[in-house]
C-alpha cells in the first residue's frame, strides 16, 4: 500500500497485519520500524473510524403498532442482529 490507504478495509486491515508482523520479526532497524509503526497507528486509527461509522449506520426498520415504518437501533452478536433494547440505550 506504500503509504497509501486505499483498498478495501479487509486489504488496509492486512497490511497493518503485515506491519505487525514485520515489527515483532525485529529485523527492521530503529528508524524503519519506528516508520512503520508510525504508519500502522495511522492506519489502524482511520479503519477505527471506519467501523465506528458501519456500526452507527446499522438500524432496523421495523412497522410500529400504528404501521408506521420506524428505526431502531441493533447490535451484532453471535447469533447476527438484534434490536437494542430500552435498557441497552446509552441514554
Amino acid at each position: 500500500m506504500n503509504g497509501q490507504t486505499q483498498g478495501s478495509f479487509e486489504e488496509r486491515l492486512a497490511a497493518i497485519e503485515k506491519i505487525a508482523g514485520e515489527l515483532e520479526n525485529g529485523q527492521l532497524g530503529l528508524e524503519a520500524s519506528l516508520q512503520q509503526y508510525e504508519t500502522g497507528m495511522k492506519w489502524l486509527g482511520e479503519l477505527e473510524k471506519e467501523l465506528n461509522q458501519a456500526r452507527q449506520r446499522l438500524t432496523m426498520i421495523r412497522k410500529d403498532q400504528t404501521g408506521n415504518m420506524t428505526e431502531i437501533p441493533v447490535r451484532e452478536n453471535e447469533r447476527g442482529v438484534e434490536p437494542v433494547t430500552g435498557d441497552d440505550l446509552p441514554f
